[in-house]
C-alpha cells in the first residue's frame, strides 16, 4: 500500500490537469474515473451521466438515504387510484429551469412524450411502465395513466431517467442536447462539457426546492467541476494534496490511508445496491446441469476473492441481491452458496464429470472447460481468482475479456457459457424484471432463463396494487433462481465518498451508484 501511495505522489507532480481552486468563489472539484457518452437521461444509461444529471435536474419523486423511503421532489404529493392505473401528482408552483423558464405540468408531459417518441430512440422505457397517456389538467397537476399497474413506478421515478427537461431546448439543440447544453431544474446548471476531460456546473440561483433529505434545500457552492482522472493513484493524491475536493472513485487499497488522514473525511453509504456476479447461460451444454452450476458455486471462495480484490471492504455474497434491499427474500438458503470444495467434487461426480489424468473433468469425451466473457479492467483479477478456485475441483474455466467499447456487443451473443458483470438496482423488482424476463433474452437476460412461472410471477409482482402481493411474488422469483444456481454471486460493493479539507463530511447516497446524488450535501466548513 505504501508503494501505491509513493507512485501516487509521483503522479501528482506530473499532473497539471487541475489548477488550485479559485478562492474568490466557493468552487469544488470532483474527480472521477470515466466520462459519459452524453447528458441525456433518455439516451444514456451510464453512471457517469447519471451523477451529473441528478445535479442538473430533478425528478417528481426522490429517494431517501435508506433507499426505501420515497420523498417529495417536483411533486409535493401524489395519489394512486384503487386499480393502480392512474397516478395524480401535485407539483410545486415555484420551480424554474436554469434558463429562467417556469416549470409547469406541461413540461412534465413533454418530457415523457419525448421519452416515448420513437424518434427519440429512448432507452429503458420499461422504467415508465406500460404508459397509456400523461396529461396536464392544469399547471400544477399531472395525471400519469397506465394500461396496466406498475408497482415499481414510484421507485423508478426516483431514477435519473425520469428527470424533467425543458423539451423546447432539447428540440432546439437536437443531437447536441446533453452535449452542448442541458436546461434542467436542478440545484446546478450546465456551463460546459469537454469530453474525457471536465464538466462544469454553476449554482442555480433561486433554487430552493431540494428534497427534504438534506440539511440544505439549495446549493452551497458556486461551481462544481467534474474532472475525469483515469489513474487511480492520481485521484488519491489529488484528494490528499487538496487539488481535488471530493470523489467516490477511490481504490480499495487507499481507503484506510484516506480514513487515517485527519484532513479528509470518508463516509459510507448506509444502503448501496451494486453486486458483482458471474451468470450462466443455463441452456449451454457444459452448464445446463444444475448440479454443475451448484458445484461451481461451491468451489468459489467469495470471502477470499472479496479480501483480495476489495481489501475486505465489500461484503461476500451468498445471494444475488443485497439482504436489505426492498422485497428481499430472507428465507433463502444461503448455506447453498459459499465455499465447500468437498460437496462441489461430489456434485460433479454425480453429474458424470470424472477427473482425467490432467486433473480436469471429462464427460463423453468433452472437457469441462466453460468459456466466460467479461469486460477488461477490474474484472480481470476477479475472473482469474474464480478460475483458480474452479481448477481445484477440475473445471478449466476459459477467460475472454473485451474492451468496454466492444464488450456489450459480445455479451449480447450466444458465444459463451458464462459471463462476468456488476449492476446497480433500487429494489428486488428492479433487478428481477431486468434480468429474468424471458422477453429480455439475449440481453440483459444473458442467462437465457426462459421460465413461464417466472414470467407469471414477475407480471404478478409488477402489476400488484398492494405491497404484500408484490413482495410475495418477487420473493418467489428469488427462490426459483436461487435454487437453480443461475448466478455465482461474488460480492456486494460498498460506496465511499471522500471529502477534502475545506468541505464538511458528505453523507453518501446509494441511488444508481451516484454517491453525491443531488449535490446538496456538498458544503464548506
Amino acid at each position: 500500500m505504501n508503494g501505491k501511495l509513493t507512485l501516487a505522489a509521483l503522479a501528482a507532480v506530473a499532473w497539471t490537469g487541475l489548477a488550485a481552486p479559485a478562492m474568490a468563489q466557493k468552487n469544488v472539484t470532483i474527480v472521477r474515473e470515466i466520462d459519459t457518452d452524453r447528458y441525456d437521461p433518455h439516451k444514456s444509461t451510464s453512471r457517469s451521466g447519471a451523477e451529473v444529471i441528478y445535479m442538473m435536474g430533478d425528478t417528481m419523486v426522490n429517494l431517501d438515504f435508506d433507499m426505501k423511503t420515497l420523498k417529495p421532489g417536483l411533486a409535493t404529493s401524489w395519489t394512486v387510484s384503487p386499480d393502480g392505473l392512474t397516478y395524480t401528482f401535485k407539483l410545486r408552483d415555484d420551480v424554474t429551469f436554469c434558463s429562467g423558464k417556469k416549470m409547469t405540468a406541461k413540461d412534465v408531459v413533454a418530457t415523457y412524450e419525448r421519452w416515448l417518441d420513437p424518434e427519440t430512440k429512448g432507452l429503458v422505457k420499461w422504467r415508465m411502465g406500460d404508459v397509456d397517456k400523461v396529461t396536464a389538467p392544469d399547471d400544477v397537476t399531472v395525471e400519469y395513466k397506465l394500461k396496466k399497474p406498475f408497482s415499481e413506478l414510484l421507485y423508478q421515478m426516483t431514477q435519473y431517467f425520469h428527470t424533467v427537461l425543458n423539451v423546447d431546448q432539447a428540440k432546439q439543440l437536437g443531437a447536441d442536447f446533453g452535449v452542448k447544453g442541458f436546461d434542467g431544474t436542478g440545484p446546478y446548471c450546465f456551463e460546459s462539457w469537454t469530453p474525457r476531460d471536465s464538466t462544469v456546473l454553476t449554482k442555480h440561483k433561486g433554487y430552493k426546492w431540494g428534497p427534504p433529505i438534506y440539511d440544505y434545500t439549495e446549493a452551497q457552492v458556486d461551481k462544481v467541476i467534474w474532472k475525469v482522472v483515469p489513474e487511480e493513484n492520481t485521484r488519491v493524491t489529488a484528494l490528499q494534496a487538496g487539488q481535488a475536493d471530493a470523489s467516490q472513485y477511490v481504490p480499495y487499497w487507499s481507503i484506510k490511508e484516506l480514513q487515517a488522514n485527519k484532513n479528509l473525511s470518508v463516509t459510507k453509504a448506509e444502503n448501496f445496491f451494486w453486486t458483482y456476479f458471474i451468470g450462466f447461460k443455463v441452456d449451454k451444454e457444459l452448464v445446463s446441469d444444475v448440479r454443475v452450476r451448484q458445484a461451481m458455486n461451491l468451489a468459489v471462495d467469495q470471502k477470499a476473492i472479496t479480501e483480495a480484490v476489495t481489501f475486505g471492504f465489500a461484503e461476500p455474497a451468498s445471494t444475488m441481491l443485497m439482504p436489505n434491499v426492498l422485497d428481499f427474500n430472507a428465507k433463502l438458503n444461503r448455506a447453498a452458496y459459499g465455499e465447500n470444495v468437498k460437496e462441489a467434487e461430489k456434485l460433479l461426480d454425480e453429474a458424470g464429470w470424472k477427473k482425467g489424468p490432467d486433473g480436469f473433468r471429462y464427460k463423453d469425451g468433452k472437457k469441462l472447460a466453460p468459456l466466460i466473457y467479461g469486460i477488461s479492467g477490474a474484472f480481470k483479477e476477479i475472473a482469474e481468482a474464480v478460475q483458480g478456485d474452479l481448477r481445484k475441483v477440475g473445471v478449466d474455466l476459459q477467460i475472454q475479456l473485451f474492451d468496454s467499447t466492444v464488450a456489450w456487443g459480445k455479451l449480447a451473443t450466444q458465444e459463451f457459457d458464462a459471463f462476468g458483470m456488476s449492476f446497480p438496482y433500487v429494489s428486488a423488482g428492479d433487478a428481477l424484471n431486468l434480468y429474468f424476463r424471458s422477453a429480455n433474452t439475449p440481453t440483459p437476460n444473458r442467462m437465457n432463463w426462459k421460465d413461464k412461472e417466472t414470467d407469471e410471477l414477475l407480471d404478478k409482482g409488477s402489476t400488484a396494487t398492494d405491497e404484500a402481493t408484490r413482495t410475495a411474488s418477487y420473493q418467489a422469483v428469488q427462490q426459483k433462481v436461487h435454487d437453480a444456481f443461475v448466478w455465482i454471486p461474488l460480492f456486494h460493493e460498498p460506496l465511499f465518498v471522500v471529502a477534502g479539507s475545506k468541505l464538511k463530511p458528505i453523507k453518501a447516497h446509494g441511488n444508481y451508484g451516484c454517491g453525491l446524488y443531488k449535490g446538496l450535501g456538498i458544503a464548506f466548513k
